[in-house]
């Protein structure tokens, strides 16, 4: 048992560190290869760069292990990439529009922003038309500029609420942030997972992201345990294992729907 918990001692960081290289690299060459982005949900790299902006504002007060932080740089230069590739191949058909109420349960259309040229209508007495019309037309003023802007916002107001509070390691700012980053990595399969139900297909996500992600989840609560006490915090370990819950239940999902046709070219809302 000794030897085990020395070699995940020594090699579980290292997995750590490169897990953003070997989780996301096909996904990213798969979407740039087949030039569409259909069946991966965009609320991935929302969660991850989410996730990862707040684990980096964390290590300030909580000084977690290294092996983590440099993760979750690096995780964010992924998860960019991984988001530009995804816009730039995303399919017409999805109809994602910027900053319109659809009344379809996600408040201006958060992260389902699409560059569209404007809608163009003849002139009308109707009240109707003109109101669609003042609606529509605003789509041009969105572009995936939007999606940037998002996260600099809030990268942005983290550094100013840092700079202002100055927390420590038992400020109860340190720790909501902590728990708050993390609790949004532990939901990462689930936008996956409500994806690949209603198209009754898991096509378009590859299957080495999820063989990665279960491998991780292996190797990260062997080393949240196996560590030395205080090394890793509770947050971690808490959130790793529901985490660890939600990727077994998108196995089990693959391994039930596979890569077929499933519902076909659905408008999948979620992603």
């Amino acid at each position: 048992m000794a030897i085990i918990s020395t070699l995940i001692s020594y090699f579980a960081p290292i997995f750590l560190i490169l897990s953003p290289f070997t989780s996301y690299t096909d996904q990213i060459l798969s979407i740039h290869r087949t030039r569409t982005s259909a069946g991966f949900s965009l609320d991935i790299p929302l969660i991850m760069l989410t996730a990862s902006i707040l684990k980096i504002f964390y290590w300030p007060g909580a000084r977690y292990d290294y092996s983590l932080l440099v993760q979750a740089f690096l995780m964010v230069g992924v998860q960019m990439t991984l988001l530009k590739v995804a816009l730039d191949n995303r399919p017409a058909w999805r109809g994602e529009r910027p900053f319109v109420e659809t009344g379809e349960g996600r408040p201006l259309d958060f992260w389902r922003w699409k560059t569209q040229r404007p809608y163009v209508y003849w002139t009308t007495p109707l009240q109707a038309h003109r109101k669609r019309y003042r609606q529509e037309s605003l789509t041009h003023l969105s572009t995936p500029r939007s999606y940037w802007e998002c996260l600099l916002f809030l990268t942005f107001g983290l550094l100013i609420l840092h700079t202002l509070l100055q927390p420590d390691g038992s400020s109860l700012y340190t720790k909501f942030i902590g728990y708050l980053g993390l609790t949004v990595e532990a939901t990462l399969a689930l936008p996956q997972l409500q994806a690949n139900y209603r198209a009754r297909s898991c096509k378009g996500f590859r299957v080495s992201v999820l063989a990665n992600w279960l491998f991780g989840d292996m190797m990260k609560m062997g080393y949240f345990f196996a560590s030395e006490p205080g090394r890793v915090p509770w947050a971690f370990k808490l959130c790793g294992m529901f985490q660890a819950c939600c990727d077994a239940c998108l196995g089990l999902q693959y391994w039930k729907y596979g890569e077929g046709e499933g519902l076909g070219d659905v408008d999948i809302r979620l992603s």
